[in-house]
């Protein structure tokens, strides 16, 4: 009697080697523009002193994806995604090059730093959706869970190593900040060449108002995802602290800009944390319940930092940040993931990315502006609180995101692919 063949084990991770080159762009990337954040936080405060101008730094990195962000997964489902990653990476590290030049041979260029910026958020507008709308491509269909959660990792680590970098680098100037920070990127841009081509999509979406607005059809009519994501934006909005750091540094904690940089890496501990757990002790169950339960987590350590005066206490504080953002990030992105159709997946994620990115800039612009009506400490506080009322009435008008079990059990609908080309 023949035995029952056995079932082959999932070749690892990063075994594809797709995937590394994937791993290795993102962690490139993600650490050069975590370094770049904390590099010019501290050089533009240093110049103004301005809890104002620090909100400003995030306005204007949120203007480009409300304008084009549709335009962007557009693109993303119509042109070789590896082609575009490439070009936003050529321009970031002109960006990069051109502030290291302002650092060293202008004395106030403040106007000259926000124009890069709003630059740089331009070509970064472009490379999220890509880059997300390639994960699946790198990874047979049962590790992509897997995959998303590494993916997502790879952001935080960056998120660990680009603050704690920039913090300790900038004691030595501005421009080895940028310099280095136009090195990375430049690692990214040949992995990003080195990925191979994936397939072509048999039939590119034509460019009519009907194919831009698809994203947000489809997102629309999938309540977990829309409650997920709408979840996340509104958290992000009102409990980010970010652009806050600068002042609970200097004036709260008094302590340098390397302690600057230790804040801002504060979070990715506790994000990768988080994630090693993770690997051990997937979401298996219940995957709604614990999204909501993570934010909440982000609320009350939100609320915990603001009211904080020591360091260590900060520290850990924002280390549960962290923790209770990368879980609930790994659970939203592995719905949006598994529920997407290859070919809306540039249009889906530019709406993911327009959410996350204009949250999370908008946000800092909403922190300098309370900051300077109601002092640091009472911006944070707030912060929290209104996370905490969020997640009680999320978790009442949403109950299809409760009740989500497991993210993998998702599929695409047929709207999704009605919502096509």
């Amino acid at each position: 009697m023949n035995e029952p063949p056995v079932p082959s084990k999932p070749v690892p991770l990063f075994h594809h080697r797709p995937f590394r080159l994937l791993f290795i762009t993102r962690v490139a990337s993600n650490t050069a523009n975590q370094m770049q954040a904390v590099a010019v936080g501290w050089y533009v405060y240093a110049l103004t002193g301005s809890a104002l101008a620090l909100g400003l730094i995030g306005l204007v990195q949120f203007l480009p994806p409300l304008a084009l962000a549709l335009a962007a997964g557009q693109i993303a489902d119509h042109y070789s995604r590896r082609v575009i990653l490439t070009c936003c990476y050529a321009v970031e590290c002109s960006v990069s090059l051109g502030l290291l030049v302002l650092a060293a041979f202008f004395s106030h260029p403040i106007g000259a730093v926000f124009g890069l910026l709003l630059v740089n958020a331009v070509a970064r507008t472009f490379e999220g959706p890509a880059l997300q709308s390639l994960v699946p491509s790198t990874v047979p269909r049962e590790i992509l869970m897997e995959a998303v959660s590494m993916h997502v990792s790879a952001g935080k680590m960056s998120q660990l190593l680009g603050p704690a970098l920039g913090g300790l680098l900038y004691g030595l100037g501005a421009t080895v900040d940028f310099g280095l920070c136009a090195c990375l990127v430049g690692i990214a841009a040949i992995a990003s060449v080195s990925l191979p081509v994936p397939p072509a999509p048999a039939e590119r979406p034509k460019v009519t108002w009907a194919t831009l607005v698809a994203g947000i059809r489809f997102i629309w009519n999938e309540p977990a995802m829309l409650g997920a994501m709408s979840l996340d934006l509104v958290a992000t909005l009102f409990g980010g602290v970010v652009a806050l750091l600068p002042i609970f540094a200097r004036d709260i904690l008094h302590i340098n800009a390397w302690g600057f940089g230790l804040l801002r890496s504060a979070p990715a501990t506790g994000a990768l944390i988080v994630a090693t757990l993770l690997t051990r002790l997937p979401v298996t169950r219940a995957a709604g319940r614990i999204m909501f339960a993570a934010v909440a987590v982000y609320g009350v350590a939100t609320i915990g930092f603001g009211l904080s005066q020591r360091t260590s206490l900060s520290l850990g504080m924002l280390m549960m940040v962290g923790a209770g953002d990368m879980l609930s990030v790994v659970v939203r992105q592995s719905i949006m993931q598994f529920a997407t159709p290859d070919e809306m997946r540039g249009r889906v994620f530019a709406v993911n990315s327009l959410f996350t990115n204009c949250a999370s800039q908008i946000g800092m612009f909403e922190s300098g502006v309370t900051a300077d009506w109601f002092g640091a400490v009472g911006s944070a506080v707030l912060g929290g609180v209104v996370v905490l009322a969020v997640v009680l009435f999320w978790s009442w008008y949403f109950p299809s995101l409760r009740r989500v079990e497991r993210p993998e059990e998702l599929a695409p609908t047929g709207f999704a692919l009605a919502a096509g080309p």
